[in-house]
């Protein structure tokens, strides 16, 4: 997905609780959020394997999208003419504290 559509999302969960970015992810109208919602979960268990973290107890410390690469396809048109197909790419970094420790 685009780094415009990803960071429409981002900017809504930055700074809050675990728990209160898993609701506003489920409910959200966008088709970017269940990515970031998969994206959350993984980085939750990351942090609760890894570093013994409280996933009740965390929040998203950091958030950010940036773009990645663009993938660049032809499209078949009239007379056996191409026209090119852009599809953006893009790299989601998302951390998590623990409010406790911070």
């Amino acid at each position: 997905m685009s780094a415009f559509k990803a960071r429409r999302v981002i900017d809504q969960i930055r700074g809050r609780s675990y728990e209160e970015t898993l609701m506003i992810l489920e409910l959200m109208p966008y088709r970017a959020s269940y990515p970031i919602l998969k994206l959350v979960y993984s980085a939750a268990a990351n942090a609760s394997h890894n570093m013994g973290l409280n996933e009740a107890a965390s929040f998203i410390s950091k958030a950010e999208v940036n773009g990645g690469t663009v993938m660049k396809r032809l499209r078949p048109r009239a007379r056996g003419r191409s026209y090119p197909i852009k599809k953006p790419t893009c790299h989601i970094t998302i951390v998590l504290k623990d409010k406790s420790k911070s």
